[in-house]
């Protein structure tokens, strides 16, 4: 089913680098087609003809933050922008999570940990808790770890090597967690592993290149049990039952 999306102009109000690589844009403008942790926006960059797409963090009624690496040319135009820049922003993209459990467990792998964020703050709100295990590269890769422990019961944080909490990767560190549900976002090869070391049923949502963001091109779909689905629209966040893997 298709989601309602917003085209909006936004204003560049913060450009930060706070971890090696990662920014966080704060943006001003007409918030009103967010209505869930786990949505998108689809960002025009100037000189580039396909927009970037780029997971929701945090958003209030005037302003929305995205926390974004730049990995490629459209990015690093992005990083190198100064705040009174005004972007034309297609917002309100995708379905997002929805909340379930009493004991929720949150895993985020790199780019794929800041929708998570605005998750822990829905459950927050609730008065729920979560357990947040976030995944890197290194020690200097490692980005809103106090912010997640504002709001969660507890954090843990996993390094590929070793510089900071435990060593490896995601499923290294819930093993022995009470959870009766998860949600978990991040590249395909972690969100495999999940799949396979969870117990409970759960929700996943997918990184992935896109061309219009709004299920116009096709060109962003995945096999699941009741057929292809598209990322931009039927996602990008899939429960674990409706996967083939």
């Amino acid at each position: 089913m298709a989601k309602n999306h917003g085209d909006d102009f936004f204003t560049l109000t913060e450009n930060k680098l706070i971890a090696k690589n990662t920014y966080r844009a704060v943006f001003e403008g007409n918030t009103k087609d967010l209505i869930a942790p786990g949505q998108f926006v689809n960002l025009k960059i100037d000189g580039f003809y396909l927009r970037r797409p780029i997971s929701v963090a945090d958003y209030d009624g005037q302003t929305m933050t995205l926390i974004y690496k730049a990995v490629g040319r459209g990015t690093e135009k992005l990083a190198q922008t100064t705040p009174g820049k005004v972007f034309d922003i297609l917002t309100g993209l995708g379905n997002g999570y929805t909340l379930r459990g009493g004991k929720p467990l949150l895993i985020g792998g790199g780019a794929g940990i800041p929708p998570l964020y605005g998750l822990a703050k829905k459950f927050a709100k609730k008065g729920i808790k979560a357990v947040v295990v976030m995944g890197f590269g290194s020690k200097d890769e490692i980005f809103y770890a106090d912010e997640f422990r504002l709001l969660s019961h507890e954090v843990r944080i996993t390094t590929a090597d070793g510089s900071v909490g435990t060593k490896g990767f995601v499923t290294d560190a819930f093993e022995e967690i009470d959870y009766d549900y998860f949600y978990t976002c991040g590249p395909e090869p972690m969100l495999r592993a999940v799949y396979a070391a969870t117990n409970t049923e759960g929700q996943f949502s997918f990184e992935e290149r896109m061309g219009c963001g709004f299920g116009g091109c096709m060109g962003c779909s995945c096999k699941t049990i009741t057929g292809n689905r598209r990322i931009c629209t039927e996602g990008p966040v899939i429960e674990k039952k409706d996967l083939i893997w």
